[in-house]
């Protein structure tokens, strides 16, 4: 059983977190993907904007990646992302884990549905959340292990997906932060919800890089809060890659029976 891992833009070496990696090249029904396997480990790598990075948030082919990490054997999955912070009480540069998900439209960039069951398949069902779509015992593990790498997870959030390629309005981000939502990216979101489709058990290790709070200044350039993240994000995601398990699926897909 692997493991899976998605770096976000944070992350733009080949050999990310001291790994040696090799391309894996998977043909879906949603398009051709490339994902990287680490040497020894049975750790799978997405590179959500591609490698070098070219894929704005709204371009990332979502269903491709997913079906490409479920035919790598990936049955536990860490989204990871920069996100944009909305609440001032949350530190910047410091692991955040995603308890909930605020997404309040089900749908991919492209005003698609957001499934992987998008034609009609003896797979298909209802994805019912029991566990909800951030797996509380993977979690539970990444929390374990962050503790012991000296690198604690600092908040538990409510993360709130919100298309891009736009940054989010002064408006839109009071609605979000009125709406119980501490953190958003352009991402993470769409993954979450493919994953568990496919049956995978998956969480979501966050970092906020920016605030996204009226009358809270962003003090730095993107680039640069970006590799403070990617700082935060090491010593964590390192320990991750030699320690974290699978764990099993908790939620269920609802199949009709004919």
């Amino acid at each position: 059983m692997t493991i899976g891992i998605i770096l976000g833009s944070a992350f733009a070496s080949d050999r990310p977190l001291g790994l040696e990696l090799v391309e894996e090249r998977h043909v879906t029904s949603h398009g051709e993907v490339t994902l990287h396997r680490a040497i020894d480990r049975d750790v799978v790598i997405v590179f959500r904007h591609g490698m070098p990075h070219r894929w704005l948030p709204n371009q990332i082919p979502y269903r491709a990646h997913a079906r490409a990490l479920a035919d790598a054997g990936v049955t536990s999955l860490v989204v990871t992302s920069s996100v944009g912070v909305l609440d001032a009480g949350v530190p910047l540069h410091e692991p955040l884990i995603v308890d909930d998900v605020l997404m309040l439209e089900n749908r991919l960039p492209d005003g698609s549905a957001c499934t992987m069951f998008d034609v009609p398949s003896d797979s298909q069902g209802h994805l019912v959340l029991d566990d909800g779509l951030c797996s509380r015992l993977l979690a539970r593990q990444i929390e374990a292990i962050a503790e012991a790498a000296q690198a604690p997870i600092a908040k538990h959030v409510l993360f709130a997906y919100a298309q891009g390629p736009r940054t989010k309005t002064t408006a839109e981000n009071r609605v979000l932060r009125q709406l119980g939502a501490n953190v958003n990216s352009m991402s993470v979101g769409p993954e979450l919800v493919l994953a568990n489709e496919l049956e995978i058990a998956t969480a979501a290790l966050v970092i906020g890089h920016k605030y996204s709070v009226p009358d809270v200044p962003v003090a730095e350039d993107i680039a640069d809060t970006l590799e403070l993240g990617r700082r935060g994000f090491e010593r964590v995601l390192r320990r991750l890659v030699d320690e974290l398990r699978p764990v099993p699926f908790a939620n269920r897909i609802h199949r009709f029976r004919r």
